[in-house]
């Protein structure tokens, strides 16, 4: 199927049974591709790219954990393949990891918006994170969510750049109350360029 139209399908699932033999070497055989994916943004954020193999088997992981049958399957879709990459983007799931639920509630209440102010960088251009319209991430007293799920669509040319190991690529956000960046390593950009078309 064609980057541009991945989607998790039923037909994608294995059978629970066989999930359930199969999860724990599914899992270690995932756990290189998801490093690459997870990349640290300053002391408390961390961004998650999403591929259809890692959502597929997140999707696998909620229907053997709460067995819901054929009716959580349909919610699960729902839910996951809307950040299934398109061929023309990066998906991340982005994290504020915060032990202690004190000081987590201090930093999520400093930093209402920050949705809107994450981006990839290639060389001196930069891609905005694009959110997910289905829920506010910013309540109304100002408090940010400790997950935001973020859409980052890339020029031709960007996404030239991710192949191009002579150009720096960062990961950044703009807030000024967590102003960060981070390079990406030329095994993560090797990775993130399986998502494009």
């Amino acid at each position: 199927m064609p980057a541009t139209l991945r989607k998790i399908t039923a037909e994608d699932i294995t059978p629970l049974a066989q999930f359930a033999a199969e999860r724990k070497d599914r899992r270690v055989a995932l756990l290189p591709t998801k490093r690459l994916r997870r990349v640290a943004l300053g002391p408390h954020c961390t961004f998650y790219f999403e591929s259809f193999e890692t959502l597929l088997f997140q999707v696998e992981e909620m229907l053997l954990v709460e067995k819901g049958g054929a009716e959580q399957l349909v919610d699960e879709l729902a839910a996951y393949n809307p950040l299934v990459p398109q061929g023309a983007e990066l998906v991340a799931t982005i994290m504020f990891e915060i032990d202690d639920p004190i000081r987590r509630e201090t930093i999520l209440n400093q930093l209402g918006g920050v949705e809107d102010d994450f981006f990839v960088q290639f060389g001196t251009e930069k891609a905005k994170g694009v959110s997910e319209d289905d829920v506010e991430r910013t309540r109304e007293d100002g408090k940010t969510s400790s997950v935001h799920f973020l859409h980052f669509p890339l020029t031709p040319a960007q996404a030239a750049v991710l192949r191009d190991p002579t150009v720096q690529i960062m990961i950044g956000c703009d807030h000024p109350l967590y102003a960060h960046m981070a390079t990406l390593s030329p095994a993560t950009r090797a990775e993130l360029a399986k998502d494009l078309a």
